[in-house]
């Protein structure tokens, strides 16, 4: 269990990577590909923007990756960091690798990193990000609401 003074560390760390994958999500041709529906669930709590195609819907994992490969440019894998969600990660790997799609994993791995254990599913993210929110001072709207307006915010 990671203590309160680690955890204040990490969620600065979390916000930094989830600003950069909801921004990455947005962009067009790219989808994010979860396990199921409790997954996709989560992420649209989290306010992820772009599409969420789901693994589990009763086709096989060649199938799921060759109609990927017609329709996307990047698929964004978040599949659980259990061993279950490793197999499906290396899998999908394997049969978009001829495709012209880029396949992203780096998100999988530094989600992983940043939460050092504290969550295994994708489906809890939003109930761990909630709490930690919480924890650290202010509701995770809050948070988000500032990504967002970050997000629209004029650069220049």
């Amino acid at each position: 269990m990671v203590g309160s003074a680690q955890r204040t560390e990490v969620w600065p760390r979390f916000l930094e990577l989830w600003e950069r994958l909801l921004r990455a999500s947005g962009e067009p041709g790219t989808v994010i590909l979860v396990e199921g529906v409790r997954d996709r669930r989560s992420l649209r709590a989290l306010h992820v923007p772009g599409p969420i195609h789901l693994l589990h819907r009763g086709q096989r994992i060649s199938d799921v990756a060759e109609g990927l490969s017609r329709d996307v440019r990047r698929v964004i894998v978040l599949t659980d960091w259990d061993t279950e969600g490793g197999h499906f990660a290396r899998r999908l790997r394997d049969f978009l690798a001829p495709a012209p799609v880029a396949l992203d994993l780096e998100f999988r791995r530094e989600l992983a990193r940043v939460l050092r254990g504290e969550v295994s599913h994708v489906e809890g993210l939003a109930g761990w990000a909630r709490r930690t929110a919480d924890r650290v001072g202010a509701p995770l709207d809050h948070f988000l609401g500032e990504i967002e307006r970050a997000e629209r915010a004029p650069t220049g």
